[in-house]
């Protein structure tokens, strides 16, 4: 079977751990030649040098106009073009349980990654993919955040929900010009940054964290099966593969089921809670 990504170019931002790093596996696996994009040094570096001459690293803030511009200079002046953009990389807030204790003070650096990251390096690279004349595939990575309102995290849940909405509006622009736009929504996956742990601890700390954790994530996923980053690389490759050729503007849940609907049979508890009445009412008369 031909390789589905063969002679393409990607540039995948924070592309050095967790989706990313899966994301760069796969894509060289099938043949594209990727700009790993990242401030990770150590890891990008890594695993640039493991992947060979199919991968180069480049240190990008992708919040900085200067670095998310390299990085697309960097995949015309070493591979030749660019074909594809997955926009990954993102942080977080702090977690704060309520919003009254939330002191706003990560506000403008979580908007700049999560936000105009996405936006600056869009605007670039479709700009690039329009002057080679062949179309190219631009994604989005967002997150059940930003699709699901919820208590908490207020500024990291508008930046996704951003994050989407940007991803249906440039995909109408960007159309014209045979650029295709769609957006990854991953839930609870396997990544340093769901993990919640506690810096410093030991392996059994870490064990129990992690158990902990996972109970609360699956509570509510119709899989119960934590998500791995291979999962989301998975669709990445879809959506960048001429096998969605016909999508764009799509937003894709990556999630178990998390937004399918309530898992909790509501129907069952009322009618166990009639039953019960009844026969209180049995039992008295």
């Amino acid at each position: 079977m031909d390789k589905e990504l063969a002679g393409k170019v990607a540039v995948v931002t924070g592309g050095a751990g967790g989706i990313g790093r899966a994301t760069v596996e796969l894509f060289v696996a099938q043949g594209a030649k990727v700009v790993i994009a990242d401030v990770a040094d150590d890891a990008g570096k890594a695993l640039a040098e493991r992947l060979g001459a199919a991968a180069s690293y480049l240190r990008t803030d992708v919040s900085e106009p200067g670095a998310a511009q390299a990085m697309i200079d960097t995949a015309v002046e070493r591979f030749g073009g660019i074909d594809i953009l997955f926009n990954n990389a993102g942080i977080s807030t702090q977690p704060y349980p309520s919003f009254l204790d939330d002191r706003l003070d990560d506000f403008d650096r979580v908007m700049r990654v999560n936000v105009l990251g996405p936006m600056l390096a869009t605007r670039n690279a479709a700009r690039a993919m329009k002057a080679q004349g062949r179309g190219g595939v631009i994604l989005n990575n967002a997150s059940i955040a930003g699709t699901l309102a919820g208590l908490g995290m207020m500024t990291y849940r508008a930046s996704k929900a951003a994050l989407i909405q940007f991803s249906k509006s440039s995909a109408i622009d960007l159309a014209q010009h045979g650029i295709r736009v769609n957006c990854i929504v991953p839930g609870h996956v396997r990544t340093e940054l769901s993990s919640f742990g506690q810096a410093g601890a030991d392996a059994a700390l870490a064990a129990r964290i992690e158990a902990g954790v996972n109970a609360v994530y699956l509570s509510n996923q119709l899989i119960k099966r934590r998500g791995e980053p291979d999962d989301v690389a998975q669709v990445a490759l879809f959506l960048a593969s001429d096998r969605s050729r016909h999508m764009t503007g799509a937003v894709l849940p990556v999630e178990g089921g998390v937004t399918v609907g309530d898992p909790v049979n509501h129907l069952q508890d009322i009618l166990d809670a009639r039953a019960s009445a009844m026969a209180v009412e049995s039992a008295e008369a």
